[in-house]
């Protein structure tokens, strides 16, 4: 009788434990013990009656507020403060910008699929749609990337279109002059550009990135708004913005760029202003820029201001021609040509007037940064990224068509095959994750983590693409020319892995060390509670915490016992096990977090290692979270269903290493021991993609033109003529008309009516002999010369040879 007491008492733990209902599920646990006690009979009627009185009085103590407040939580508070991380004032600053959204989802341990599903990404205005089918593709049609390079310029006739056409003034509002676009409509901008020319992309996407546009729109006076947004917008003004320094890179806020308080006199007037010394350097645009967003630090060591001697970092607006400023050397960024050099500035003058939001502003510059930053990681260097993963698929897919070896298109090789299916998935989870992270953005809010998260894993995932499409095109992707459509991208990727935070920073302390105190359900209150002394607060904060503790250590263990079945998950065909796999792994995130910063406390954000594992469980939750949003709402076909499993399994595979990663790593091994027997207690079962699933994929790339082109609808796709991607495609074109009649000399060859023969060979056996047409034939010697065109490489005259660059 005891034993099924007792059974029913752990049912019933697991079961309101696994619902939330942390409290009531140990108080009916306990009742349903002394129940069975009672029952059973009572060996020692003392010792059961001192049991009831404990279990009550505890009960009691915990249940009702104001008693638990005075005897367990005054206690707990002190302790909790001295154990909490010590954030300095420009942690406190970037923790608090921007908001969260379903990154909380994913820290809560069960994630509300609906509220996912039922958002709605904002598509194109008719304005946009328009941009994007008339001035966007003239100017990809003007974009030669081979001669961008020789000029290691744009050539001045595209400056113009991209001045003229507004390119500069996408995110300035209408009332200014600028277009006012969507997030969405800014990165898909970006990404058909950047699937012509790198360069003219970077170009475009700097003004309305971080810089004067976006803080004059957000902290500029009414009078900076009214001046300087409108030459902005019409490219009168071309802007850059000074951050980066010699000694201030990662660790921006040590910048010792400095802007003292002084009096000076212009034009025999009196001014109080700021007399400006730095050093700034990768700046980009700053060769040509004309007005400079400047960061430095005020210091007032006259106290002409105020009894400040420090008023901290601020931004302001310099015109470039100024006494003082050096500009207009140029860096070399990997061989890449777009505008990027240092700026010094010394003993340079300005009106308080060019402070950004005038004397407001003042000391404001790192939380200006910081918030503009919170969106805008998550549109320029994604959409970079998407151009360049839709490049590598669009003209890999046709690639391993034409190019044939052994008389066998490449593409049916394994080898080629698994490379090809990576690049075809991410791409999708690519495009995905970029489409909700800007339909958020679009939706007003401000996701500071997932921006990281979309920077980091989409620039990285860019890389990888990148790297197994250099590996398919092989000889002829080392090759430069303007055969060549590979080389610049490949040469790009590590500016966008190192810039607006680089990578190794955003892995290891920003993605974790923002979203372990952003997103966590009750961390940042309880810090909140602790520095404001609010003892009801933190009492509230601290047993929720508990609560979700429990809640998430019973999901975790229990779906892992289930194979996650238990949890809740939207009632979809074929997806419905990756939703319910995703909350398992919610759960055991969660519990892992809590595990890492109660062993941790405030040492956790130096053990980079951990966080930056913790950084990619919350990453790939989050991008198979994406894919699976974009396989609900896009046609449900064969082609996106292999992409998106493809993308969930990975993806799970990704986050169970990176939990397995945190628990063999953790410290304390006990600690360790719990968490592994939590969320892994029948062990580790997710493996990566397996081949059959790899294969299908690349075969949707490989014969399936209408997935390839949805895979990479959002690039430009040059005219036939054109070398590189223009002349792949109209070789592909045609060398998938000759398929029928290759089909049917090879069905000769195995019926006996012509001999085995090299191909070259045996089209003109099958001709002779009757098997083709002369209308075939020729069909097939046309696709043999466009595959010769696609396979010839650029060499050049020795004297030409020298002045390429």
């Amino acid at each position: 009788m005891m034993l099924i007491t007792l059974l029913l008492a752990l049912i019933a733990l697991s079961v309101l434990a696994f619902i939330g209902r942390g409290f009531l599920a140990w108080v009916v646990a306990a009742g349903i013990w002394l129940v069975g006690w009672r029952l059973t009979g009572i060996a020692s009627p003392l010792l059961f009656e001192a049991t009831v009185i404990v279990l009550t009085v505890l009960a009691v103590i915990f249940g009702v507020a104001p008693i638990r407040r005075a005897l367990i939580t005054s206690r707990v508070m002190p302790i909790f403060a001295k154990v909490l991380p010590r954030l300095g004032e420009t942690e406190r600053i970037a923790l608090d910008a921007g908001t969260v959204w379903w990154d909380a989802e994913l820290f809560s341990g069960k994630p509300d699929w609906k509220k996912l599903l039922d958002f709605q990404p904002q598509k194109l205005t008719a304005d946009e749609q328009a941009f994007m089918d008339g001035p966007v593709e003239q100017l990809c049609a003007m974009l030669d990337d081979w001669q961008i390079n020789q000029l290691r310029d744009l050539p001045p006739e595209v400056w113009d279109f991209i001045k003229k056409q507004g390119f500069f003034g996408m995110i300035i509002p209408k009332e200014y002059g600028g277009h006012g676009f969507s997030a969405i409509a800014h990165s898909r901008v970006v990404t058909r550009i950047s699937s012509r020319s790198v360069a003219a992309a970077v170009t475009v996407m700097v003004p309305n990135s971080l810089g004067p546009g976006e803080l004059l729109l957000h902290y500029g006076t009414d009078e900076q708004k009214q001046y300087y947004l409108p030459r902005l917008a019409r490219g009168e003004e071309v802007p850059c913005f000074g951050l980066t320094g010699p000694e201030a890179g990662s660790d921006a806020a040590a910048t010792q760029s400095t802007g003292i308080v002084e009096k000076h006199v212009v034009d025999g007037k009196e001014i109080l202003g700021l007399r400006l010394e730095w050093k700034k350097r990768y700046i980009t645009l700053a060769p040509v820029a004309t007005l400079i967003g400047l960061a430095f630090r005020i210091k007032d060591p006259d106290h002409l201001l105020g009894d400040q001697d420090d008023l901290g970092i601020t931004c302001a607006l310099i015109p470039h021609d100024l006494p003082g400023i050096e500009i207009g050397l140029r860096h070399d960024p990997m061989g890449v040509p777009f505008m990027n050099g240092p700026i010094v500035g010394k003993d340079v003058f300005v009106p308080l007037d060019q402070v950004i939001g005038g004397r407001a502003g003042i000391g404001q510059g790192w939380r200006m940064l910081m918030e503009s930053l919170a969106a805008g990681r998550s549109i320029s260097l994604p959409a970079l990224s998407v151009g360049a993963a839709q490049m590598m698929t669009r003209i890999c897919g046709a690639y391993a068509t034409v190019r044939e070896q052994f008389d066998t298109p490449i593409g049916r090789f394994e080898g080629i095959e698994e490379p090809l299916a990576r690049i075809a998935a991410k791409t999708y989870m690519m495009t995905a994750t970029r489409t909700l992270t800007c339909g958020a953005l679009d939706a007003g809010e401000k996701p500071a983590v997932l921006s990281a998260i979309a920077k980091a894993y989409l620039t990285d995932s860019m890389r990888e693409v990148v790297t197994d499409a250099m590996d398919i095109r092989a000889g002829s992707a080392i090759q430069r020319g303007p055969r060549n459509s590979l080389a610049r991208a490949w040469d790009a990727v590590p500016i966008g892995i190192t810039v607006e935070g680089a990578n190794i920073l955003t892995r290891s302390m920003i993605i974790y060390g923002q979203g372990a105190i952003r997103c966590h359900p009750f961390v940042q209150k309880e810090i909140a509670a602790v520095a404001a002394n609010d003892l009801a607060a933190f009492d509230a904060a601290l047993f929720g915490h508990i609560n979700l503790v429990l809640r998430n250590v019973t999901r975790a263990k229990l779906l892992a016992l289930t194979g996650s079945r238990l949890a809740a998950a939207p009632d979809v065909q074929d997806t419905q096990r990756y939703y319910q796999h995703l909350s398992r792994f919610s759960a055991a995130f969660e519990f892992a977090s809590d595990v890492a910063m109660g062993t941790l406390g405030g040492s956790l954000k130096r053990r980079e290692k951990i966080s930056g594992r913790l950084a990619d469980a919350l990453a790939y939750l989050y991008l198979a979270s994406s894919a699976l949003k974009r396989y609900h709402d896009e046609a449900k076909t064969t082609a996106n269903l292999n992409l998106v499993s493809w993308c969930a399994e990975y993806s799970l595979y990704k986050v169970q290493e990176a939990l397995l990663g945190v628990i063999e790593n953790l410290p304390t091994r006990g600690a360790a021991w719990v968490l592994r027997l939590a969320t892994f207690p029948l062990g580790a079962h997710f493996r990566p993609p397996s081949d059959k699933l790899g294969a299908r994929v690349a075969r949707d790339i490989l014969e399936n033109r209408e997935a390839r082109a949805t895979l990479t609808g959002d690039i430009f796709i040059p005219p036939p003529t054109e070398q590189g991607l223009g002349t792949l495609e109209a070789a592909l074109d045609k060398a998938v008309r000759a398929i029928p009649v290759e089909t049917k000399l090879r069905d000769a060859v195995r019926a006996g009516t012509l001999d085995r023969a090299p191909g070259y060979m045996l089209d003109e056996m099958g001709l002779k002999a009757g098997v083709i047409t002369q209308a075939e034939y020729d069909l097939l010697q046309d696709a043999e010369a466009a595959r010769n065109e696609v396979v010839a490489v650029d060499a050049f005259d020795p004297a030409i040879f020298k002045t390429l660059h």
